[in-house]
């Protein structure tokens, strides 16, 4: 077992701390059952759940357990195997393929406090979450009658009767693994048959992550008492109308608020009351007499708005929400239960776009150019929080996205992750459980079963619904979901395709697009007929503009490792080794380490740079073409909305392990250069360089006609003297691509012997910069060989602190000084000098022309006190700021 360094241990601490921080309980009447959970290994525990559960049994020998949380987090928590994130540490965690499920097979024991309540109080215990299968005792009395299965699926329980006369209560959980568990074989989830199950199908290991030892088994979602009187409110439905054409500002027409809820009477006699709501100052409410032991659907009289403020993706409006409070009171006047409820008034459609020949997404009768990134989970082990989620989904509305796509090989995502979205304006294209790897698109000599059986996965397919129709009611009130997607690259057996598509959403959910499956005939079809997905590699800049892929593509990436900061994270120092690529073969070799990582290979773009030198110059070298890429990709695909593309969705922005690819900024919250190109090459308004035809174009992604605006073409050499090309006035219509000038010319005669930098700069009638973008140019042999003759940068930084948790960097570039070539800006604690997490950075990796200044601003939530300031670029020797 490997012992921790104190360095490392800290970071592991840190991070567990931010993920576990405490939520608050939604309402008085709910809270969570989290801190002082004890747990043991089933084969450890001779005694039957009614006896453990019950009062007086001890506890001797019972370690603490974390919940949420799986087997693995609590194993971790407690020091029993190495952090699975670093080096290869996870080959040393047992693997329930070779353990058997009993290993794994746990108990969970929580004691708490709560009364019986007197009158027609009623006392809920609600499982948000637990994988795979379990049984529940509460205080000597099992709760369920046969083992309850299945990951996704919410239950509650009615444990009035069953309370202790003197509050003093234990519940006793015991959780079984996932069966099958699957064999980690390298396969996309391993053999397949973890996708027998109705549970998460990417724990044996995918192409992008190592296998998850203990399959995920735990109460891993949360665990709440929630006490009413005798009705109770279930699963509310909201849904918002706004017919018409909208604009993001100014008067807007009225909206209209539908409200509905189920209404279960836990007592023996009927009640009669009045189920009613609050909206923006106004009151809707409805009779209702409930009979005993009922539950009943009650629609509220639809509710006018007017002058709504409306709900808008990023970049294109406001996300404005209102506060709905849902309440039964009672003929007596007695609030029995209620449900507080953000609702963002918007409306989603789609349409088939003719001449993309995919479908559009309109957002209030809008059309929206969809610029989004593949998600699989925050974390592997399922260790979520709001502020980590929080921080997640603001790093991709700071990349300028407007949809996270939450992958199919995962789960339907937690409230608080759309709780994140809402707030920030990310649509979600949702993805329910299933992908063509393991559920039989594709032959596969990976896999146990033939394809014909894996089609019919999972084995229960009554739970699968069941689940489904749960998960839907768990988040279909939040603005931010804009899609339904019955799988990942491949549809469900067909009666459950049927009974989704046909059932389901038409009652549960009717307001939102539901595809078949993510890369769909109904998603895009090329001129071919066909659809799909991909490339996911390094491609040359010119791929992006030319060569046209699907038209509303699902998953398209790139590369994407940290620099060495972030490298340093998950590998030893033995095995920083230089990947080291051979053209002839277009191969490369890896350390182990990188390799388990699932690192892919930059080929030979590192190279164009220069060879590097070590990690360090090879990770530095690896930002420049992350940045390029990620700008480069958005803006190609951005050059042609709407007339070859709807839409695009990289493959993809983040990771739930210390995975060396596909991600915008590492596991521990450091963004590297790819979040940086993408904030850039994703700006609503946008002027860029096309390197296929040296056009230089302006792309307007907003609702807006924009007038008067400046355009500003200039080259600067090496040395960094200034070769004006031109300023021209231009005019861009609502959401649309304006060519402005063509620089091929120029370009030959500056650039060729050296490379060059050419700036690129849109300017409004007040001087003000609409949008500003360098570019760093090739020689006419394809090298970067400018930039290793750059003198030293002069650029001077200063930092001051502008409001608590917000530090203005400014970078002030002399005339007469070289280009100050992209620089990094980093917050680092003061006496570690180490950069600190997350922090969010307006913009990074800048580079600064002569004689001008940029300003970076930091925002950051941490308790660090008088941190300082990093800067490094690549004509710059890192220098550290104070801040005043």
């Amino acid at each position: 077992m490997r012992h921790f360094t104190f360095k490392q241990s800290a970071l592991i601490l840190s991070v567990v701390f931010f993920m576990a921080m405490t939520e608050t309980s939604s309402a008085q009447t709910s809270y969570e059952l989290k801190a002082g959970w004890k747990c043991k290994a089933a084969t450890a525990v001779s005694e039957t759940g009614d006896k453990i559960s019950a009062e007086g049994y001890q506890l001797n020998g019972w370690q603490p357990a974390t919940v949420p949380g799986t087997v693995l987090t609590t194993q971790l928590n407690n020091k029993q195997v190495p952090d699975p994130f670093y080096g290869m540490n996870n080959k040393q965690i047992p693997d329930i393929y070779v353990t058997g499920r009993d290993y794994y097979t746990y108990w969970f024991i929580k004691d708490f406090k709560e009364v019986k309540p007197a009158g027609d109080g009623q006392v809920y215990l609600n499982m948000r979450g637990v994988n795979y299968g379990y049984n529940l005792f509460l205080n000597g009395h099992q709760l369920n009658d046969k083992v309850l299965q299945g990951m996704f699926l919410r239950r509650s329980f009615n444990i009035t009767k069953w309370l202790a006369k003197n509050g003093n209560n234990r519940l006793a959980v015991i959780v079984f693994p996932p069966d099958p568990v699957g064999n980690p074989n390298g396969g996309q989830g391993g053999d397949g048959t973890i996708a027998r199950n109705v549970s998460i199908q990417y724990t044996p290991g995918w192409d992008w992550i190592q296998p998850i030892h203990d399959r995920n088994t735990g109460i891993w979602d949360k665990v709440t008492i929630e006490k009413t009187a005798g009705v109770r409110i279930i699963d509310p439905h909201v849904v918002t109308l706004v017919p018409g054409v909208r604009q993001s500002s100014g008067v807007q027409k009225p909206a209209t608020i539908q409200v509905s809820a189920q209404l279960e009477n836990a007592t023996g006699k009927a009640i009669s009351g009045y189920l009613k709501y609050n909206l923006d100052g106004k009151a809707v409410s409805k009779k209702v007499t409930l009979q005993p032991g009922v539950t009943t659907e009650v629609k509220l009289k639809d509710y006018t708005l007017q002058n709504p403020k409306l709900w808008w993706p990023n970049g294109y409006g406001q996300q404005n929400l209102y506060h709905l409070n849902l309440q039964f009171v009672t003929a007596a006047n007695k609030i029995s239960d209620q449900k507080n409820i953000e609702v963002g008034v918007r409306q989603l459609t789609s349409e088939w776009n003719a001449h993309t020949q995919s479908r559009q997404i309109n957002v209030n009768g809008q059309k929206i150019f969809i610029k989004g990134g593949n998600w699989i989970v925050s974390d592997e082990m399922l260790r979520f929080s709001n502020a980590r989620y929080d921080a997640e989904v603001r790093f991709h509305r700071d990349m300028n996205l407007n949809l996270i796509r939450v992958w199919g090989g995962a789960l339907i995502e937690r409230p608080e992750f759309y709780e994140a979205c809402d707030k920030y304006g990310i649509m979600v294209f949702q993805d329910m459980w299933g992908s063509g790897d393991c559920n039989g698109r594709w032959q596969d000599p990976k896999k146990l079963d033939d394809q014909a059986t894996r089609r019919k996965y999972p084995d229960d397919h009554a739970l699968y619904i069941r689940s489904i129709e749960d998960q839907v009611k768990m988040v279909r009130n939040y603005p931010s979901l804009a899609i339904w997607c019955g799988g990942n690259e491949i549809t469900q057996p067909d009666d459950i395709l049927k009974a989704v598509r046909d059932t389901i959403m038409p009652a549960l959910d009717n307001t939102r697009w539901f595809v078949d499956f993510s890369n769909s005939l109904d998603m895009s079809k090329t001129e071919k007929g066909t659809n799909g997905d991909g490339p996911y590699g390094i491609q040359p800049l010119s791929a992006f503009w030319a060569h046209k892929t699907y038209p509303f593509n699902s998953e398209v990436g790139s590369v994407g490792i940290g620099d060495y900061e972030s490298l340093k994270r998950i590998i030893p120092e033995k095995n920083m080794v230089v990947p080291e690529y051979d053209p002839a073969t277009h191969k490369e070799s890896i350390d182990s380490v990188w390799r388990y990582h699932t690192y892919i290979g930059y080929d030979d773009f590192i190279d164009k740079y220069g060879k590097a030198k070590d990690v360090r110059d090879f990770a530095e070298k690896a930002q420049l073409v992350n940045y390029d890429q990620y700008r480069g990709l958005m803006e190609g695909f951005s050059s042609h909305m709407w007339d070859w593309y709807t839409g695009t969705i990289i493959w993809k922005t983040q990771n739930p392990w210390s995975a060396m690819r596909g991600q915008m900024y590492d596991y521990y919250l450091d963004p590297n250069a790819c979040l940086y190109g993408l904030h850039n090459g994703s700006a609503p308004v946008h002027i860029m360089f096309n390197p296929t035809d040296s056009t230089v174009k302006v792309v307007n992604n907003t609702f807006a006609n924009l007038k008067h605006l400046t355009a500003t073409v200039k080259l600067y050499q090496i040395n960094g003297d200034e070769k004006p090309i031109t300023t021209l006035f231009q005019d861009i219509n609502a959401s649309s691509v304006a060519d402005v000038i063509n620089i091929r010319k120029e370009l030959k005669i500056i650039a060729a012997d050296h490379g060059a930098f050419l700036d690129l700069r849109l300017t409004d009638d007040q001087k003000n910069i609409v949008s500003d973008n360098i570019y760093w140019l090739a020689d006419k042999y394809g090298q970067y060989s400018g930039l290793n003759e750059m003198p030293p940068s002069t650029v001077m930084v200063s930092a001051k602190q502008v409001a608590k948790g917000k530090i203005a960097v400014t970078l002030s570039n002399p005339k007469q000084a070289p280009v100050a070539f992209f620089n990094r800006v980093s917050l680092v604690n003061p006496t570690t000098k180490q950069r600190v997490m997350p922090v969010f950075y307006s913009d990074n990796y800048v580079s600064v022309l002569p004689g001008e200044q940029k300003t970076v601003v930091l925002d950051y939530d941490l308790n660090i006190t008088k941190p300082k300031v990093a800067v490094r670029g690549w004509n710059l020797v890192e220098e550290l700021v104070d801040v005043k």
